[in-house]
């Protein structure tokens, strides 16, 4: 069972909280405010319910050292604004600057230290690191789901220090939306996967190609399969030494009478900033370029969604960051938010998509998590949840 913050005595106690903010960032300005906004409310009731809140996170890719622009700083007053309460940026992840930091709050206030990952022993999940998170604070809440499948220091190593390490809401709800897609999804139960390879995502899609009704592939890994399956793709994005295993994904899907769907037509162009055209997917020239599903796919897609009961859908149809080669994975948004299903989008490009769309708050679910929701939908351990598990 998973220990949750809702039971936990925090007032006048320091917690140490890991939350996601790796956020994008533009010229020293947060341009995605999503994981703020989620990680908001977790903050602001610790905060109201008096504990002292140190709150950590990574951003981006540091290489274990500081870089300025990487730095967490820009998120303070964002991460405020959303909890309604002056939020503490403390330029240090665990040293005496953080000491201090924490030493001088008081019950209700907030800190938020610098990224973690400006020190070598995050991502190594050093010991010393952990001891150094573990000594700023009394209790320990974890609400970043999104980091779950890594043993980090901040995620598992110091979450073993405490007596009574906890998830915080959105940890909880990840899991619960997440859960039920994977352990007892409602039929038909259609899961949409996309975005560029399939090596990405080998192990979700074994899983899925096992246990969804039907199972539809786009974007750059549809390639893959169509690759596969004999169909030329022109110079089009591709990992032919997954053939194989495409094969054998399809070839399972077929055993467990889960229907795979494939795009029957795609948007081709010589480069993303030619005008595309729409061709079956037998006519893509040598030339050619996929960069998008065609009107015909987006129909079939839609008719499969319509119908469905559960759908979970990770990766974009196409790149749809190029107007002119949207249209695919702006189509699969809205069907789902059209459908009446439990609706499970999970990370990355397809909630970017869907929130252009405007559509989030028709589904049912819209995960923070990319990675996590898909190793979580494989059936692996994620290190950063097994820790929050009563022992």
């Amino acid at each position: 069972m998973l220990r949750q913050m809702d039971r936990l005595e925090v007032a006048g106690k320091r917690v140490l909280v890991r939350l996601d903010l790796n956020v994008p960032l533009k010229e020293g300005k947060v341009r995605d405010d999503t994981r703020v906004r989620e990680a908001a409310p977790t903050v602001r009731a610790l905060a109201e319910r008096g504990a002292i809140v140190v709150a950590c996170s990574h951003l981006g890719r540091a290489k274990g050292k500081p870089d300025p622009a990487l730095s967490l700083a820009p998120v303070a007053p964002v991460l405020a604004q959303y909890v309604g309460r002056a939020v503490r940026f403390v330029p240090d992840t665990a040293d005496a600057t953080a000491r201090q930091a924490v030493a001088t709050a008081r019950p209700g206030d907030v800190l938020l230290l610098e990224n973690l990952r400006f020190d070598a022993g995050e991502e190594s999940n050093s010991p010393e690191l952990c001891r150094k998170l573990a000594a700023l604070a009394d209790l320990y809440v974890n609400d970043a789901f999104g980091t779950a499948h890594r043993a980090h220091a901040s995620t598992t190593g110091v979450a073993k220090l405490f007596a009574a390490p906890s998830a915080g809401p959105l940890m909880a709800r990840e899991l619960r939306a997440l859960g039920k897609v994977r352990d007892n999804p409602e039929r038909p139960f259609v899961a949409v996967v996309g975005g560029a390879k399939v090596s990405d995502k080998l192990a979700t899609l074994k899983a899925l190609a096992a246990k969804a009704d039907t199972l539809v592939l786009v974007g750059g890994m549809a390639n893959t399969f169509l690759l596969a399956k004999g169909i030329g793709i022109g110079t089009s994005l591709a990992e032919p030494d997954l053939a194989e295993a495409a094969r054998e994904i399809m070839a399972t899907a077929t055993e467990r009478g889960v229907a795979v769907l494939l795009p029957t037509d795609v948007v081709v162009a010589s480069d993303l900033e030619s005008p595309g055209r729409t061709v079956g997917v037998g006519e893509v020239g040598a030339n050619d370029r996929i960069f998008d599903i065609g009107p015909a796919s987006r129909a079939a897609i839609a008719a499969v969604v319509t119908g469905a009961r559960t759908v979970f859908w990770n990766g974009p149809a196409g790149v749809f960051e190029k107007p002119a080669f949207a249209e695919g994975t702006l189509a699969i948004a809205r069907a789902l938010a059209d459908s009446g299903a439990f609706s499970v989008v999970g990370g990355g490009e397809s909630v970017a998509a869907v929130q252009q769309a405007g559509l989030a708050a028709k589904l049912s679910h819209v995960s923070t998590g990319g990675g996590a929701s898909l190793e979580f939908l494989a059936g692996d351990v994620l290190p950063g949840v097994a820790v929050l598990e009563e022992r």
